[in-house]
């Protein structure tokens, strides 16, 4: 099966697994019996991503990504299994269609002839202004 995350980006299950483990935290009994939370791995290393966004990925995933390639997002915000397993793959999802954004370069532009005639009029007009509160000085 192949998770369609973008029309252009597509993964297959294959690199994607899921482990099963208990939740941190609060909860009372349940959280000692229940493995709800879940681990999902991501094979990047296997992933037939384009180049520049592997690059992107590979920043935005920043720790949660191993040495090994190997991508890994640990869910618990529910209290069942397969809720917390969509909240991981839609994570994943999202930092792949983060990661698919073409970043905008900025253009340099040099200031146009009318701004910088009106800056050194500003200029001028506040000096005359500053020139003004000064003591008279004895002559």
């Amino acid at each position: 099966m192949i998770y369609q995350v973008t029309p252009a980006i597509g993964l297959d299950e294959r690199l994607i697994s899921f482990d099963f483990v208990r939740s941190s935290g609060p909860g009372g009994q349940n959280v000692n019996k229940v493995s709800t939370a879940v681990e999902l791995r991501f094979d990047f290393k296997g992933a037939d991503l384009p180049q520049g966004l592997s690059e992107r990925f590979r920043t935005l995933a920043g720790s949660r990504l191993n040495q090994d390639g190997i991508l890994v997002i640990k869910a618990q915000r529910f209290r069942s299994q397969e809720r917390n397993r969509e909240d991981a793959l839609e994570r994943l999802f999202a930092l792949i269609r983060q990661a698919a954004i073409l970043p905008v370069y900025r253009r340099p532009t040099r200031p146009t002839k009318g701004s910088k005639e009106r800056r050194l009029l500003d200029k001028r007009v506040s000096k005359t202004i500053k020139q003004g509160r000064r003591p008279v000085g004895e002559e």
